[in-house]
């Protein structure tokens, strides 16, 4: 038995918030550190691991005495640091671009203030983890990983021990935590006796995590004691005090035949996926709002000289910190979610104010020529294509005889839809602008010009169906449901019985759904009590369909435009129930079904069992149109895309966005609520978001998914300027990209110096050679993406020296 081995993990899991608030967690992650530095006095062999950079920020700022006795033990190598992120987050809900950041910030810290940085990613606490992770931490410098949940009875693994994999070929040495990641406080033989009988040749070592955590403690005397008592016994394996660094060079030193595992590691929690719609909402806004600022901030510093803002650091650590996984999770005191609301406020105002800020300075740039009763709009799009999009502001002055025209005096077609102001003199333009990629164009609004307006049909439309050139859709007036959609292109009906169907579903389970894996048991669903047409016009038309059920309402508003070939559906939900789900739900009309979910820079096809699946902005229903007509036997799909929820599920052909749960605030199995308690319900009152439909003929990779959905989330920005003389001409792009499946998804400031940073990455699972042009810059960057991949190019001030590939540290 003593040839095996027991690496003894000191730890402390901190929860800085969960049944506590930040405030509270902030004072205990002081006194797990004041711990753990005493341990070290007492116990000359003792060693310590904890994660995190958020914490050691709030020591390093309430107690610098502490912190300089930390550095001491970082650089003594007893206080080893892990998990190089600054938090340990929800590893399913946060974008792409966020977990690089988590790394980004994270190791950085550590680097800057403590002179290491974290070789293995770590996660314990988390409910799951998405596929593209292993790319992530290995280019964060993390090349090993460790997580505890899904545990052995959720996902089935080849061991403890795997080469975890992503679809562009990266691995992560990777190992799930035996049991539990802390202890109680007493003597640990029993917790050591269960973890000795998954020791089996010829991986005859483990990791063994003991400490006192969630609300943190750490390592206790009785802890190390009975370790050492438990060492000098021959029953016992050899059991060394010990980090992970250790562990993972010992195991990789013994060349063993270790497994390969590609694929997500779900499932834990499903139900916090889709609980607390306010954390999921805001989270997705701040990343946008931040990326799209970032992007305009370093433009705007390049062409103008708008300084680029020092402040985006400060708004990125406060999404990050509310990525926290009993935080974006949803799974949190009804008090946190109030902190986490200010937190993200903070975070959106410093984006809008920095974006403000970059896109007036171009603005205010632009030659624009006077003209007497002309109001130029600048519309700015974000992203590396370019756009052709629905574009909706308010404005004033608008006359029976308003035109509007682009930058070349081009006349495009406009309606004015209800305005956000019940007021006089105050309209909402809407119109379909045609975008350069990651650029502007100013449209000018003329309302003195002679010029006829341009006279165009609106596209037909009553109370009960809307139909333009490529779709006809109606509705049933007694259901609220959609009845048919028919893509004339194809001549095939999209659904194969009422759609966009809010379905109510029982839900008794707790925060995280415990052990709940299927949300089916449908109680009701909403009838409508009023479908009409309200918007009707050149551009798009509207039928607004209202539902109730019980106390709760339901408004969702269809558009279909003239010139795009999607549906877009603005919902306001105002529920009232408790221990019940909201689902929209849609039955598509196809055979030999594939089901694409995106994750986090990346995607995953899943299968079709009704399971609750986690997922970013989009989720793709293809397959192949049934045996019927000229188009029979050919590919086909529907990509549902949304703005602000993250859990879908598919079953019996039946596509599903989990829009609302509402559990008791913080419930936790087993406790049970009492019949006749007074308690607080999650997701009670109105919310809104968006979500789009579009069917496709072909694959969603064909049909543009990616950027569609891109543009749902992270729209064009407009502003309304004035006449001025300036160097910038009315239309410019700054940056292209020759390939459809490479995106351009950020341009920032370096972290160090004046140099730009831009990454790229693969969106189809194609390798593909791509040029990435920034003709204000002079410059060209070409480069092989392979399947999946994500780039980070460092593109230097001085012109004279090359572009560079850096990681995502940008070291």
């Amino acid at each position: 038995m003593k040839q095996k081995k027991l690496y003894m993990i000191g730890n402390a899991h901190l929860d800085p918030v969960w049944l506590w608030q930040w405030q509270e967690g902030f004072q205990e992650t002081k006194a797990t550190f004041r711990s753990a530095l005493d341990r070290m006095k007492e116990y000359d062999d003792f060693i310590f691991t904890s994660s995190s950079a958020a914490n050691y920020e709030w020591v390093e700022n309430n107690d610098k005495k502490m912190f300089e006795e930390i550095k001491e033990r970082v650089r003594e190598g007893r206080w080893q640091i892990v998990g190089g992120w600054w938090i340990q987050p929800d590893c399913n809900i946060p974008g792409g671009e966020s977990f690089v950041r988590q790394g980004l910030y994270g190791q950085r810290y550590f680097k800057e203030k403590l002179g290491v940085t974290a070789k293995v990613g770590y996660n314990v606490d988390s409910f799951g983890h998405h596929g593209m992770l292993p790319q992530i931490l290995l280019k964060s410098g993390m090349p090993y990983y460790i997580f505890m949940r899904p545990m052995p009875n959720e996902k089935g693994l080849p061991g403890r021990l795997f080469h975890w994999e992503s679809d562009d070929g990266s691995r992560v040495l990777t190992y799930r935590i035996p049991f539990e990641y802390c202890t109680w406080g007493k003597d640990l033989e029993k917790h050591v006796r269960r973890c000795m009988e998954e020791l089996k040749d010829p991986f005859g070592n483990l990791m063994v995590f003991y400490g006192v955590g969630n609300h943190g403690g750490g390592p206790t005397k009785e802890n190390i004691d009975s370790i050492k008592r438990m060492n000098g016994l021959p029953e016992f394996p050899t059991m060394e005090m010990a980090a992970p660094n250790e562990f993972f060079a010992d195991m990789e030193a013994m060349q063993l035949p270790i497994p390969v595992v590609h694929d997500d590691l779900q499932h834990h929690a499903s139900g916090c996926y889709a609980v607390h719609s306010g954390i999921k909402h805001w989270n997705r806004q701040a990343e946008n709002k931040l990326i799209a600022a970032e992007k305009w901030s370093s433009w705007a510093e390049l062409r103008t000289g708008q300084a680029y803002p020092t402040d985006f650091h400060r708004a990125w650590k406060n999404v990050l910190f509310n990525q926290f996984h009993d935080i974006l999770a949803g799974t949190s005191l009804e008090s946190a979610y109030e902190d986490a609301r200010n937190m993200h406020g903070e975070a959106m105002t410093i984006a809008e104010r920095g974006l403000n800020y970059a896109i007036q300075s171009i603005s205010w740039h632009i030659g624009i020529e006077q003209e007497d009763g002309m109001k130029p709009i600048v519309v700015f799009n974000p992203h590396s294509w370019e756009s052709t999009v629905n574009i909706e502001l308010e404005i004033g002055g608008i006359k029976d005889t308003t035109i509007l025209v682009d930058e070349n005096g081009k006349q495009v077609h406009f309606q004015l839809v209800q305005s956000q102001a019940t007021a006089g003199g105050r309209y909402r333009l809407s119109f379909i602008a045609q975008l350069p990629s990651m650029g502007y164009r100013v449209y000018k609004v003329l309302t003195a010009s002679q010029e006829p307006k341009l006279v165009s049909q609106p596209i037909k439309a009553n109370d009960y169906a809307l139909e333009n050139d490529r779709f006809r859709l109606e509705f049933d007036p007694k259901t609220g449901f959609i009845s048919s959609l028919f893509d004339k292109k194809v001549n095939v009906e999209v659904f194969r019985g009422p759609a966009a169907r809010p379905d109510v579903i029982e839900d008794k389970s707790d925060t995280w759904s415990h052990n709940v894996f299927h949300f089916n048991n449908k109680v009701g669903e909403f009838i409508a009590t009023s479908v009409q047409r309200v918007e009707h016009g050149p551009v798009k038309s509207v039928i607004r369909v209202t539902s109730e059920y019980g106390s709760s309402k339901i408004v969702q508003d269809f558009t279909l435009y003239k010139q795009l070939d999607y549906i877009d559906v603005k919902v306001t939900v105002d529920w009232r129930e408790q221990f019940k789900m909201l689902k929209l739900v849609f039955p598509i009309n196809l055979v030999f079904t594939k089901q694409t979910y995106e994750i986090p820079y990346g995607f995953k096809e899943r299968e079709h069992n009704g399971e609750e699946e986690p997922g970013q902005s989009w989720v793709d229903y293809g397959g192949i149109l049934r045996d019927i007509g000229e188009h029979g036997g050919t590919s086909y799909g529907v990509s549902l895309m949304n703005d602000a929820k993250y859990s879908y599920s598919i079953m019996n052909k039946e596509l599903a966005m989990t829009v609302i749960r509402s559990p008791i605030y913080a419930h936790h199995d087993p406790v049970v609520p009492e019949p006749k308690g007074h308690y607080s319900f999650i997701d009670q009152g109105i919310q809104t978001f968006n979500y789009r439909l579009q069917p496709h003929q072909g694959s969603w990779e064909q049909a543009g998914t990616v950027k569609h959905a891109l543009e749902l989330n992270q729209r064009p920005i407009t502003i309304i300027e004035s006449y001025h003389e300036g160097e910038l001409p009315q239309k410019d792009s700054y940056l292209t990209v020759d390939k459809d499946n490479i995106i351009v998804s950020v341009v920032k400031k370096a972290e160090e110096g004046s140099d730009l940073i831009i990454r790229a990455y693969e969106t189809t699972r194609e390798t593909t050679e791509a040029t990435i042009r920034l003709p204000h810059l002079n410059r060209e960057i070409t480069a092989k993406f392979g399947p999946c991949e994500i780039k980070t190019f460092r593109v230097p001030s001085d012109p004279s020296l090359s572009v560079t590939e850096t990681d995502l540290i940008e070291w």
